[in-house]
């Protein structure tokens, strides 16, 4: 029996190979067999997954035959990862909590998320878990200082995998895509007349 989520969710899908998984699938391998509590960060661990054990995992994102929260795992072969991630030290990760008033520290457009720990999230549900993050990729700056507050931010589970789907761990580039689908109608029709005036259509 598995000991962690991570641990679960992996052995979920090399059983799995080749085979669809949807989201509801797969947070129930998370669940916690003893206690029965479903994690609210599944979303993290299968990004850990990808990024720190090399797992190939498609979503609908890179493959035009999954559907939206359908996963697949084509095969167990591991991709040589990066350097593994750094955390923080917990003198460092209390400094980090103190600067962000114990709050996620998410910014977009000037609005600060502001979730704190054990809040119920509005927004994607379940209980908010705050965990460190490296304010600049992973991919692109993997060894930032544990000891350096100004390197980290606080992040709610929810703002963790957005920030992955905006960035790429494995090539660092911006996920422009991504982007575009989170904005709003009225960003998606300003990208849209700018892309019009770009291409001269």
């Amino acid at each position: 029996m598995q000991r962690s989520a991570r641990a679960r969710i992996e052995a979920f899908f090399l059983d799995n190979l080749g085979k669809v998984a949807t989201r509801e699938q797969i947070i129930e391998v998370a669940t916690d067999p003893t206690t029965g509590r479903s994690p609210e960060n599944w979303h993290q661990r299968l990004s850990e997954l990808r990024t720190d054990y090399g797992y190939t995992i498609l979503s609908w994102r890179n493959r035009g035959n999954l559907k939206v929260s359908e996963y697949m795992m084509p095969n167990a072969e591991r991709r040589s990862t990066t350097a593994k991630r750094t955390r923080p030290n917990a003198q460092t990760w209390q400094a980090v909590l103190e600067q962000a008033h114990h709050s996620c520290a998410w910014n977009e457009g000037g609005i600060v998320c502001g979730l704190q720990q054990g809040d119920i999230d509005p927004v994607g549900g379940g209980t908010v878990k705050l965990t460190p993050d490296h304010k600049n990729p992973h991919s692109l700056h993997a060894n930032a200082d544990p000891r350096d507050p100004s390197k980290w931010q606080p992040l709610c589970g929810r703002h963790q995998v957005m920030k992955k789907n905006y960035w790429d761990d494995e090539t660092g580039w911006l996920n422009v895509l991504a982007i575009v689908q989170s904005a709003s109608e009225e960003q998606k029709r300003k990208v849209f007349g700018f892309l019009k005036r770009y291409f001269n259509e």
